[in-house]
């Protein structure tokens, strides 16, 4: 038999963790024995957990270890984090440590790391006193890359006693009540952040567009509401489209029919910011006097409009190349508080991937496929709500500016 001692800690209780840890023990055909459990006598203290597990072989507690980690269980005594050197650029050793986005701390002569710039699917790599999360396509030879899984902590976000909870789920939002309900809870949590000095991120797609949605996130941006705009092409491309010729893939915004050659719209957006050499300079000479984009330019919020294969095109600032629209992404989003997704499944599920998992996502589609697909790939802190993007900005415009003029 293979013995281990693991110890986890935090709101054990609440968070539903401690019953997730015995579950795992049996899935992976093991035995646990609680040695040692103190609950947390107040909302802000934490429960203690000593636990012993047994498998039959080796193997079965590797693979058993593996799970518990990343439900916040370390080994007890287990010494420093191992480390290897990596030979070769761009080459992790074959047993490296693949991160989560929860909070991840590393022993090092008897002192735990916290890892730097947290997220998921990312090496550790240790720099004297320092761990940092590093892409596998950023490792550099030399580098000592964490191995095994010794001498690692994994801190799994809490559930927050006082959160306020999201109840919408693929069938949480269908009446107009539920769904004020849910735009007043996001404008609460734009205001935290705001009030904290964190960033607001809005992660956009072409549907906020189609649905009337581009007037309200631009009201956004002007108020002050928005610190960065996450997008792809055909954002940019179809907010220009409405701002120039009125139309959104051709069709009227006014009446919603389709305009007479209409299809060509978009080309001729763009062409329009090919003459002007690109969006901001469209904006400085004239040619560009409203819209989402305009806003961006007008009140200086940083954009990154990430590229891809089905591209018209594209526009001059559009990034073409993946790793470097990555890394642009990634720069926008230090800082945040919370990122709003809107109707854009891709550029939505990208993001998260990029996040630690105490940052917060509302992740607004029609499709609740969306939202469920953005928390099935780890992004466990998303919340969905389901409805019309257009109709959600407007509410949430509405209910920011209402109060800002109350406050006046």
């Amino acid at each position: 038999m293979q013995q281990e001692v693991v110890e986890a800690e935090g709101h054990l209780i609440d968070s539903h963790l401690m019953e997730r840890i015995f579950d795992t023990v049996v899935e992976y055909n093991g035995r646990f024995e609680v040695e040692k459990f103190e609950i947390g006598r107040t909302n802000a203290d934490n429960s203690h957990l000593r636990l012993k597990i047994e498998t039959e072989t080796a193997h079965d507690m590797e693979q058993l270890l593996s799970q518990l980690l990343d439900l916040g269980c370390t080994p007890a005594d287990s010494g420093s984090a191992e480390l290897t050197a990596v030979e070769r650029d761009c080459c992790a050793p074959e047993d490296f440590y693949s991160t989560t986005n929860h909070k991840t701390m590393v022993r090092q002569q008897g002192d735990w790391l916290e890892v730097e710039n947290q997220r998921m699917d990312a090496m550790i790599v240790v720099a004297g006193k320092r761990a940092f999360c590093r892409r596998l396509r950023d490792l550099k030879r030399g580098d000592q890359v964490v191995v095994g899984m010794r001498g690692i902590r994994v801190v799994p976000e809490s559930k927050e006693r006082d959160r306020m909870a999201f109840a919408f789920m693929s069938n949480g939002i269908s009446s107009e009540r539920q769904v004020e309900t849910a735009m007043r809870q996001t404008a609460n949590l734009m205001r935290q952040c705001r009030e904290s000095g964190q960033k607001i991120v809005v992660v956009a797609g072409p549907v906020t567009v189609h649905t009337g949605g581009a007037a309200p996130l631009a009201q956004l941006i002007r108020g002050g509401w928005v610190q960065a705009l996450l997008a792809g092409n055909a954002l940019g491309v179809h907010d220009i489209e409405a701002s120039l010729l009125g139309t959104s893939l051709g069709v009227r915004q006014s009446d919603g029919r389709q305009e007479e050659h209409g299809h060509r719209n978009h080309m001729r957006a763009i062409n329009a910011i090919y003459h002007a050499g690109s969006i901001a300079k469209a904006v400085e000479a004239g040619r560009l006097t409203s819209g989402v984009m305009y806003e961006c330019v007008k009140t200086g919020v940083p954009f990154v409009l990430a590229g891809s294969l089905r591209d018209d095109g594209p526009l001059p600032d559009t990034i073409t190349d993946m790793n470097q629209a990555q890394d642009a992404y990634a720069e926008q989003l230090k800082g945040a508080g919370l990122v709003l997704c809107l109707g854009s499944m891709l550029h939505s599920i990208a993001t998260g991937n990029m996040l630690p998992s105490w940052v917060k996502i509302v992740c607004v589609d029609i499709n609740p496929a969306v939202a469920t697909k953005v928390s099935d790939r780890g992004t466990g802190q998303a919340v969905g709500v389901v409805t019309d993007v257009g109709l959600f900005l407007d509410l949430l415009a509405h209910a920011l500016e209402s109060k800002d003029r109350a406050k006046a």
